[in-house]
């Protein structure tokens, strides 16, 4: 018996020919207009083309899927070569800098200016929905106003630093327990759950404990969502991803299920929120203070946006924490002498430990 069309074509095999096809009439069809963009014009003259200036081509989308395992350390070369550059692929053009004038004038100067756009939102939509990192306009202005008055109450400035220090502690103990009996650590999965724990506590009022060990449920919720994070930016290099979307195949069937583990967990501690009484509702956590708000506006904050929300503060907060401290820590152990004197001026400060402490770490700010 013939086997059916769309089960012949989500075998690997058909899904190999299929994407390497595809990939050659794009690589083709990328070819020529590298070539016509080459040819002169005879309608515009000399100085009409130097006004306009474009950054130069470093490359195609082609070579981000070759080197996406080494890609920071691609794209800094390229940088090094030219601080403005441009990426090609067949359906639109990116523009990557490391000029800090740039910088300012896209983040700062001129921000309304450079939104995320169709493609990010078509691109990030399944994981960050109509997230904060994700969406333009009203609805990015609207979370940034939510956010500027959750992070200004006092009553949530105190809430997160309690959960801050108290998985700072934990975090120390993991550590000293492990230089102790000498073991090798990842230090970037410890701060990575570390951070985790403590964005996730702010934002839903739950304790996770994935530095300590979570249960089964907030485990596979954990490795749903950094899976799920992994999946999305191999849209960035993957030219097929729609298409795999459209034959639930591949990397964006296993995003699906991802998907699901995240949305059922987030889902779940949303409806319990929703079943406690208004004078059992916690008021400190971030998703607390939204489920207020949509008292006020039931039809624009839906549940759906709330997930959204939440969602995108986590992203926010585990990362940008995570990543920072691991690369400080990875040079400051380059540099014997520079972490001698943190260290020694750290163990002064903590003696005289108060909430004004941190503006004594002169050295420790500036390196």
């Amino acid at each position: 018996m013939a086997m059916p069309l769309t089960a012949v074509l989500r075998t690997p095999a058909a899904e190999a020919v299929v994407a390497f096809a595809l990939l050659l009439i794009a690589a083709v069809a990328l070819k020529l207009v590298l070539l016509w963009r080459k040819l002169p014009r005879s309608g515009r003259s000399s100085e009409e083309r130097r006004k306009k200036m474009y950054a130069p081509v470093a490359g195609t989308v082609f070579h981000h899927l070759l080197n996406y395992r080494r890609l920071y350390d691609f794209s800094t070369t390229c940088a090094r070569q030219n601080p403005t550059y441009r990426i090609l692929s067949p359906f639109h053009s990116e523009v990557y800098t490391a000029d800090p004038a740039n910088v300012e004038y896209i983040l700062k100067t001129n921000f309304t200016n450079y939104g995320k756009g169709d493609y990010n939102y078509c691109t990030l939509k399944d994981l960050l929905g109509d997230g904060i990192f994700a969406v333009d306009g009203e609805k990015w202005w609207h979370q940034r106003k939510i956010a500027s008055l959750v992070f200004s109450k006092r009553i949530f400035r105190e809430y997160s630093s309690i959960v801050f220090r108290g998985n700072a502690l934990k975090l120390v103990s993991v550590i000293a327990q492990a230089a102790g009996s000498n073991s090798r650590m990842d230090i970037q999965d410890i701060f990575m759950k570390s951070s985790m724990d403590s964005i996730f506590q702010v934002a839903f009022g739950v304790e996770l404990n994935s530095l300590s060990g979570s249960n089964e449920e907030e485990r596979k919720f954990t490795e749903a969502f950094d899976d799920a994070n992994v999946l999305i930016c191999w849209r960035y290099v993957d030219p097929l991803w729609k298409m795999k979307k459209f034959l639930n195949c591949g990397c964006e069937a296993e995003l699906k299920n991802r998907l699901k583990v995240v949305d059922d967990f987030v889902y779940k501690i949303l409806a319990h929120k929703v079943s406690q009484s208004s004078k059992q509702l916690q008021k400190e956590d971030i998703l607390s203070r939204l489920l207020n708000e949509r008292e006020q506006d039931p039809k624009n904050i839906t549940y759906q946006y709330l997930r959204d929300i939440t969602l995108n503060f986590l992203v926010a907060g585990r990362d940008s924490a995570a990543v920072t401290l691991s690369w400080f820590f990875y040079r400051l152990c380059l540099h014997a002498s520079i972490e001698e004197k943190v260290v020694r001026e750290v163990n002064a400060v903590t003696k005289l430990i108060h909430h004004d402490a941190p503006m004594l770490w002169m050295y420790l700010q500036q390196v």
